[in-house]
């Protein structure tokens, strides 16, 4: 009669028929319309990008395999096909301010064709001037105002001169000014003369000297005054000649552009600079001088630094007249969506860049770089938190612009007060956008406890799961889903088979028979090496086979130490027993996690027990070697003891229990039944069998629980077992809870179902017992008594000699000596 507790072959994988799917290949099967098995993500995406309102962004938590940005992109995809695109952005020269460009948010388009049609203006605005300052009429002009006000000097000199005569003396123009001379006949008496003039004319002549200097000295006083004169006539000449120039080049602008009043008011202001400082953008070479300009031009930025501009517009002059074009959005058809794969603090909110000039660094407006704040303005941007937040200050910078709803161009220095320079401030954009952080659980509850801001800023949690459900149309979505990563990466088409291995593969990846793994990376690594394959082997279409050597070679590509310590435990340096029977030991199982790639191995678990007053030891937890969770595990073994055998007596022993030959820590609890098993074997001197191992967490009650890593741990002792020799005697005990779970390899399957290995599924420690030891457990009778050469009997006579031994030597602490049981 077959033993009830032994699973069947087809009980330990899940098949996938190939015949269940309509389709010969997947260049049949259409795209899934969602990312499968999401429904929940879904939702909650789907409603923060609805909801309006500070602070609805989103949070996409989930297993960093799992293919979170292609779901989150479908859904900004859709609402943002349904959204107008933003407004494009542009700054340019605040003339009242010229350190703090002003901002233009023009619509989608217009920034491009501004900037063209005043870069095309600026381009005749300098032929046009000199063309009207080279003309007759002004030339004609600036020489009457130079003569008027040369007619008024020399009339005033004139006059002077005739009152200098009319009193004998001469007005003379020397190198180092005016002087006077006495005259004789009409001519200026010679100097070796001066002395034979009387004394009462040399007097008289002294008094009109000092009297007409002090008229020459109020003449020489208002020249400046009229030299100042002289410049304002002529600038106003300047003006009035260039506004008639200048006004006509501008106007059909205004006129293209009056429906935006920020673009007229700019178009003005440059217009009004223009006109101010027209003889600055001719310069020398248009015929005037310093003296008539009012002295040298104001360098800007870039002004007057004496770097070679690239075009002419890229001279000084010129520069602080365009349009820079900061984002564009003339080519968009909707709302854009960003993503920002490298979000430092100046790829977020954007930067100023310089250009070295003589050994100087120097800017200006035309160096503003947008971020992908200003780029994502008015739609979506996504962002992966680890990058964010391992940038210096770029989370910092993200928060400031959400919560003040404006985007400031900044330096992380400029922001702390670290940076003295001046620089330009440009003005802060308004920001509308919707934010998505891509990023792990532990992450999203990590910030979610300790910042603050983070669940202010970030209301919507998405959270991904890393597992699908297989039954119903699970497995046909899954198809679906391969197909859609066939086609993404232009592979070979799948046929049928090689879509059910892939699904099997996929269970075996979630651990779990019903379900199906949602990692992304780990599904696409295995289609695209299926695909290899099959071009390896000269094959148009990928079937079972390829995915069965695709999973095999990354098997063993991955699997050196696995095989080393197998080796080993071959070889006889690692102890692992396979046959026999011995009191006191048991083959344990554990999972090794090395990268992506997991494995099981046996470890041997040994008990030793003596009179003590009621301890459990764990090695492991007293060198320090074991996790909370394993050394949990140990201590409700205590529990387990005392509720079935010292009920109405002390438990009178002290047991030790370790992992041999384990050089590093040991963490979870899924040896706690391995463990009661070799101790219930130390106390009740009773043998197990050493070619069954086993795996399963423990109640106090005794009962056996589900644990992780089945699969991984029943392989890795059968292929100790079948580098030793399959004998038919082997197996695994593993929790009935885990039945579920169980998707092993085909040639285990393949021995299970030849009678060469065998797996059993318990849901009590009584039945693991019962299969180690060959005995049965037995229940105790009315009196209270367990039956004979039952394990229970053992055990509960040997306690009872313990108790009996600790009552007679140490009566009232049942403490005894160190003798081993």
């Amino acid at each position: 009669m077959a033993d009830p507790l032994e699973l069947p072959a087809d009980a330990l994988h899940r098949w996938t028929d190939p015949e269940a799917f309509d389709f010969e290949t997947t260049a049949e099967v259409a795209d899934p319309l969602d990312v499968v098995g999401q429904e929940r993500a879904s939702r909650a995406v789907a409603f923060g990008i609805g909801m309006r309102g500070d602070g609805f962004n989103i949070f996409a938590l989930g297993p960093d395999d799992v293919d979170k940005r292609t779901l989150v992109c479908r859904h900004l995809d859709e609402r943002a096909a349904a959204e107008p695109p933003p407004p494009d952005l542009c700054y340019v020269h605040d003339f009242d301010q010229p350190h703090k460009p002003r901002s233009l948010r023009l619509p989608p388009g217009t920034g491009r064709r501004l900037s063209r049609d005043v870069d095309a203006l600026l381009q005749e605005l300098r032929p046009a001037l000199e063309a009207a300052f080279e003309s007759e009429e002004y030339q004609t002009r600036r020489q009457a105002v130079h003569e008027e006000a040369g007619e008024s000097q020399q009339e005033q000199f004139e006059a002077l001169g005739e009152r200098a005569r009319e009193r004998g003396l001469a007005l003379i123009r020397t190198p180092m000014g005016f002087v006077f001379a006495p005259m004789k006949d009409g001519e200026v008496v010679p100097p070796a003369e001066l002395e034979a003039i009387p004394e009462e004319e040399q007097q008289r002549l002294r008094l009109a000297i000092e009297e007409l200097q002090k008229e020459l000295q109020q003449i020489l006083r208002r020249m400046p005054r009229h030299q100042r004169e002289l410049r304002e006539r002529v600038r106003e000449l300047h003006r009035e000649v260039a506004r008639l120039t200048v006004h006509d080049l501008f106007e059909p602008l205004r006129q293209e552009y009056a429906d935006l009043e920020a673009v007229v008011a700019h178009l003005d202001a440059v217009e009004a600079d223009v006109i101010e400082n027209v003889r600055r953008l001719l310069g020398p070479q248009g015929g005037g001088d310093g003296a008539e300009d009012g002295g040298a031009p104001a360098p800007g930025f870039l002004g007057g630094t004496g770097g070679p501009p690239s075009t002419a517009l890229d001279r000084p002059e010129l520069r602080r007249y365009r349009v820079h074009v900061v984002v564009d959005h003339g080519d968009s058809k909707h709302a854009p969506v960003v993503y920002q794969d490298l979000p430092t603090h100046p790829n977020l909110v954007g930067r100023i860049e310089y250009l070295p000039v003589l050994g100087a660094l120097v800017t200006d407006f035309n160096l503003i770089k947008a971020g992908a704040l200003h780029e994502a303005n008015g739609g979506y941007l996504i962002l992966d938190a680890v990058r964010l937040l391992t940038q210096p200050f770029a989370w910092e910078g993200l928060k400031r612009s959400l919560q003040a709803g404006e985007v400031r161009i900044e330096s992380p220095r400029e922001a702390l007060g670290l940076l003295s320079t001046v620089t330009l401030d440009p003005q802060p954009v308004p920001l509308e956008i919707k934010v998505v952080l891509l990023g792990s659980p532990l992450l999203y509850y990590l910030l979610s406890a300790y910042d603050p801001d983070f669940g202010d800023l970030f209301r919507v949690e998405a959270d991904f799961d890393d597992r699908l459900e297989r039954g119903g149309d699970g497995e046909r979505l899954y198809a679906r889903l391969v197909a859609g990563l066939v086609r993404r990466h232009r592979l070979r088409p799948f046929d049928r088979s090689a879509v059910a291995r892939v699904i099997e593969r996929s269970a075996r990846l979630a651990g779990d028979a019903e379900r199906l793994s949602a990692l992304g990376r780990a599904l696409e690594e295995l289609v695209r090496e299926a695909d290899h394959w099959a071009a390896e082997a000269g094959d148009e279409v990928v079937s079972g086979r390829h995915v069965e050597r695709a999973v095999g070679e990354w098997t063993y590509r991955s699997s050196r130490i696995r095989d080393r310590i197998h080796e080993e435990i071959e070889r006889g340096t690692i102890f692992i027993d396979t046959g026999g029977a011995k009191v006191g030991q048991i083959n344990g199982l554990s999972v090794l996690q090395l990268g992506d790639f997991a494995f099981g191995r046996p470890s041997r678990i040994t008990a030793r027990v003596r009179l003590g007053k009621g301890e459990v030891v764990d090695i492991e937890r007293e060198v320090e070697l074991a996790g909370p969770l394993h050394s949990k595990g140990v201590l409700i073994l205590s529990g387990f003891l005392g509720a079935r055998y010292a009920t109405d007596r002390p438990l009178a022993l002290a047991a030790s229990l370790v992992f041999e030959q384990s050089y590093g820590g040991v963490e979870g609890d899924s040896a706690s039944s391995a463990e009661l098993y070799a101790l219930l074997s130390a106390i009740g001197e009773i043998p197990l069998r050493q070619a069954v191992a086993v795996t399963g967490s423990v109640n106090q009650h005794g009962e056996v629980q589900p644990i992780g890593g089945v699969n991984e741990k029943v392989e890795g002792f059968f292929d100790v077992c079948r580098r030793r020799g399959l004998t038919g005697e082997q197996g695994v005990l593993i929790p009935r809870a885990n039945v579920k779970h169980l998707m092993l390899r085909p040639d285990l399957v393949e021995a299970v179902r030849e009678g060469r290995f065998h797996v059993w599924a318990v849901a009590t420690v009584d039945e693991g017992m019962e299969i180690l030891s060959g005995l049965s457990m037995g229940e105790r009778d009315a009196e209270g008594r367990f039956p004979e050469g039952t394990v229970n009997r053992l055990v509960d006579d040997r306690l009872a000699e313990l108790a009996e031994r600790a009552k007679e030597l140490l009566p009232g602490n049942g403490e005894g000596g160190g003798e081993d049981a």
